[in-house]
């Protein structure tokens, strides 16, 4: 009977740990997301960047669009899909990347997303990769995009936001 329990105890333990490995309260972090529904801009080395939030789709997607000085427009959609955090970045590179929310610390406000795959992603392609958001208060934030080329990180764009409206 103490075997039993002891085997049974053990089979538990570690179902329980494997099952809280890499998931995130991904409702809460899209929550967190959605409340930058608005107009922001920021500095950087290329001109002034614009982007705006809009929540739609009766509150299932937040679409982003971002624009900085004469470079093609581009989108990013978030949406939860079950109990994940995915979006999709349809970039001016021709491609779009696809990335998962892999953590959500809600007391700083970090959401760190992973690459999942691509559509028209040729093999070596420079495309973006990873994304980390540090959403630091109502009227500001910032981002960072990882660029990989030929399998490796090329560069990383960071951007901190300010609210516009």
């Amino acid at each position: 009977m103490r075997l039993w329990t002891v085997v049974a105890t053990t089979f538990l333990l570690a179902g329980a740990s494997s099952a809280g490995n890499g998931t995130i309260d991904a409702k809460a972090a899209f929550a967190r997301m959605k409340t930058l529904a608005g107009q922001w801009q920021a500095q950087t080395d290329m001109g002034k960047a614009q982007i705006s939030y809009e929540i739609i789709s009766g509150g299932t997607a937040l679409v982003e669009r971002e624009t900085m000085g004469d470079m093609p427009a581009m989108i990013t959609v978030y949406h939860l899909d079950g109990d994940r955090l995915i979006l999709t970045h349809y970039c001016m590179a021709g491609n779009q990347p696809r990335m998962q929310a892999q953590s959500f610390d809600p007391a700083s406000g970090e959401i760190q997303f992973r690459f999942l795959d691509a559509t028209n992603l040729a093999p070596g392609a420079g495309h973006m990769h990873n994304a980390t958001f540090r959403l630091t208060g109502r009227d500001r934030f910032a981002s960072s995009w990882e660029f990989y080329q030929d399998g490796k990180l090329a560069k990383t764009e960071t951007f901190e936001y300010a609210r516009v409206k």
